[in-house]
């Protein structure tokens, strides 16, 4: 008697789930409707209908199913979709639409807050480290501006071949105050120079009417346009196996988890695909963010990478990426093993320490019920002058003596 949301952070990605899933659940008589934003008004008072009374069984829509008006009859799981999308808060509110619902987080690449409430907090991992079937490995490269031409002659063989191709840039329009920074309109004129009539090109950006920007989706999607020259609005929410390359001009200026989720446009068809990162850059950063996409395709160890460059984000907080306050700066911590021992929760430590914030220094603090000792070993590297801990568990006090 339970219902069950998914949650996507755009309309397109939202209508594929919807698409390629209602289908499948009408054949068990199970019923699924979508819920997004941009829905009539009629539509959308019986869809609220249907959840509120419980005969909708499974929702998938996008930020539409946390607003107040959207009341579920008996909410059990709640799935949220390319995760590293949606704020803290979002997430939270989600899931608090229900009575303790059950809650599946999905992602490609775990942005570094996720990654250290994995190493610290009641997050339970699944792993999909093999490819789908039929499915090629990336070739990833870094291009300088040297290697342009070369780069562009590969795309029109890919173009002859039926293939279609994105080009990303951070901006949208030329920037007097950033120099050396690609813009969509630039490069449109460009390219358009360059390859004329026999590619079919189209420009996406934030700055577009969503409506605009579903149109120029669908026609991609459909093979009407060859070359899509886009900002990282195309993060998530288009999949189109027969596109085979990806273009990332000024790779510098994106971090790794941005570079993984645009890399991850391509590969999704039968054909071998290229991902191009044009770096500008020359610090250090940026030569290590290169190097690291171009000899791993594995979004756990570049999220780790990504822990390292950039920090777990404040644990206790709603900041994803950044290094937390105190002296431990994310210090990994030993987990356990098995469901004996349940480190506190993260929504239990963030309410706590944002109500202790101005008084955790020198005080004496006992870790009751310590876990994995993450509480108590927040508060010292906090100020704390000292921490006592208790637990009854023998497997607990060994690791809280391995973290302490």
């Amino acid at each position: 008697g339970y219902q069950a949301v998914l949650m996507a952070p755009t309309e397109i990605l939202a209508k594929q789930h919807f698409e390629s899933l209602a289908p499948v659940f009408k054949k068990a008589g199970v019923s699924v409707r979508l819920l997004t934003g941009g829905m009539k008004a009629a539509e959308r008072r019986e869809t609220l209908s249907e959840i509120r009374e419980g005969s909708c069984q499974i929702v998938i829509g996008t930020h539409a199913l946390i607003v107040d008006d959207v009341i579920y009859n008996n909410l059990g799981l709640v799935i949220t979709d390319e995760q590293h999308r949606f704020g803290v808060n979002q997430r939270i509110k989600l899931g608090e639409k229900g009575e303790s619902p059950h809650i599946l987080v999905m992602t490609a690449t775990p942005i570094p807050r996720t990654l250290a409430v994995i190493l610290y907090g009641e997050l339970s991992m699944s792993v999909i480290d093999a490819l789908p079937a039929g499915r090629q490995e990336i070739v990833t490269k870094e291009i300088k501006e040297e290697q342009r031409a070369e780069m562009y002659l590969s795309l029109k063989k890919e173009f002859a071949k039926g293939r279609q191709a994105y080009v990303v840039t951070p901006l949208i329009e030329e920037s007097e105050s950033l120099e050396n920074v690609s813009s969509t309109e630039t490069l449109y004129g460009e390219l358009k120079k360059l390859y004329g009539d026999s590619v079919s090109m189209a420009i996406v950006h934030g700055a577009m009417k969503q409506s605009e920007k579903d149109s120029v989706m669908e026609n991609f999607s459909k093979g009407k346009i060859d070359l899509l020259i886009a900002t990282s609005v195309i993060e998530v929410g288009i999949d189109v196996p027969n596109s085979t390359v990806m273009v990332i001009e000024n790779a510098e200026r994106f971090g790794l988890a941005q570079l993984h989720q645009l890399r991850g446009r391509v590969g999704r068809g039968k054909h071998q695909s290229y991902c191009y990162l044009i770096n500008k850059g020359t610090g250090d950063v940026a030569k290590k963010r290169m190097k690291i996409m171009c000899s791993s395709s594995d979004g756990f160890y570049i999220s780790e990478k990504d822990l390292e460059l950039r920090g777990p984000g404040e644990i206790f907080g709603v900041r994803q990426h950044g290094l937390p306050d105190g002296d431990f700066k994310g210090r990994k911590l030993e987990t356990p093993f098995d469901d004996r021992v349940r480190p506190t929760s993260d929504k239990v430590k963030e309410a706590l320490f944002s109500i202790l914030m101005n008084e955790t220094g020198d005080a004496v603090v006992c870790d009751l019920f310590a876990g994995t000792g993450s509480l108590g070993i927040e508060a010292l590297s906090r100020g704390a002058k000292r921490c006592y801990f208790a637990d009854a568990a023998s497997s607990s006090i060994k690791l809280v003596k391995a973290n302490v």
